[in-house]
């Protein structure tokens, strides 16, 4: 349990990712609050947190929308105190060529990434201080085929969260903003996840469990590194694009559209959760828990490049003094 309970906010709280963290911090004894689309999903795990002994509070708001999202976090704020931690895990996610998306659909994936930012500032910038947590994607550093509207919402949360962070610094303020940047995780985002394929979705690669990830964010709603990659093809995505972006293009070509579909057609009638939800499918979990894993490594970004510097920098110093050396040698068996 936490020493002193504090007031967290999750947006996109209902499914997935937003669902486990807020039982995560429910179960530490934080006092929780609860934003999503869907009525009935929120007043469902309200009640589910509560069984944990803490307060527990829920706002129905389209995240894209504003308005709503501010109205949602002042009424959340006078039931439950000031906000100490925001979560921003509210996404949204087309499967489709770019060819294939209206720009309606890209708009869409795209809005639903920043007003809880400016909602959480609207009540910490009162008191100079708090936590914001973007729920960021290996895909934020490097797009794949197929989600062009999530990766660009991803590359755009990023940069405008750095803006924000310089801005707070200038500020000389006590708010703090980190990003975690998550693998492919088994959330019902491919259930439900509106698609221009001919079959149905699936994670690239062994995604984790949502569980997972909200133990990540966990820890790092209470450090203060700005950065943190979860999971070792985060790690090694990004890493790989900042060193070999092209070989990344031609391999993700190759890989990257037929590792993303299943073998099962697309259904004519399935249902999709752009302009609205379907309540049935929210839950933590997806359908690929029999390949999902339960743990993944946590690096600090900050540390991850250091570590890639200092090696290149050995490396080229160990391959200068072999050439040094080399050259000597030349040197002294060409003497008389």
């Amino acid at each position: 349990m936490s020493e002193k309970s504090r007031t967290v906010i999750v947006t996109g709280a209902t499914a997935g990712v937003g669902r486990a963290i807020a039982r995560s911090f429910a179960c530490a004894g934080d006092r929780v609050g609860l934003i999503a689309r869907d009525v009935e999903a929120l007043e469902e795990l309200r009640r589910d947190l509560q069984a944990f002994g803490v307060d527990a509070a829920c706002e129905p708001a389209d995240v894209a929308d504003a308005d709503e999202t501010f109205a949602a976090a002042a009424r959340l704020e006078d039931r439950l105190g000031p906000v100490d931690i925001w979560i921003n895990d509210a996404m949204e996610t087309i499967f489709s060529r770019v060819a294939d998306m209206s720009p309606a659909e890209f708009h869409r994936v795209t809005e639903v990434t920043v007003y809880g930012t400016m909602a959480a500032l609207r009540s910490m910038r009162r008191r100079g201080e708090g936590r914001i947590i973007q729920i960021g994607s290996a895909l934020a550093y490097r797009g794949i085929p197929l989600q062009s509207a999530y990766c660009g919402a991803k590359h755009a949360i990023r940069g405008f969260t750095d803006s924000l962070r310089s801005e707070l610094l200038a500020e000389r303020s006590r708010i703090t903003v980190s990003i975690v940047e998550l693998p492919a995780v088994n959330t019902p985002q491919f259930d439900w996840a509106r698609a221009h394929l001919s079959r149905t979705p699936r994670p690239m690669g062994r995604p984790v469990e949502p569980e997972v990830v909200a133990q990540a964010v966990y820890r790092a709603a209470e450090g203060r590194w700005r950065e943190y990659w979860l999971g070792l093809p985060t790690i090694l995505l990004i890493l790989a694009d900042f060193a070999l972006p092209g070989a990344l293009d031609r391999y993700l070509a190759a890989t990257a559209i037929e590792g993303q579909q299943t073998e099962t057609p697309m259904p004519l009638d399935r249902p999709d959760n752009l302009e609205r939800p379907v309540t049935p499918l929210h839950r933590a979990r997806g359908s690929f828990a029999a390949e999902s894993k339960t743990h993944a490594p946590m690096v600090v970004g900050e540390v991850a490049r250091l570590g890639v510097i200092a090696a290149g920098a050995l490396v080229f110093f160990i391959a200068g003094a072999a050439f040094a050396a080399a050259r000597r040698g030349r040197r002294f068996a060409a003497s008389p």
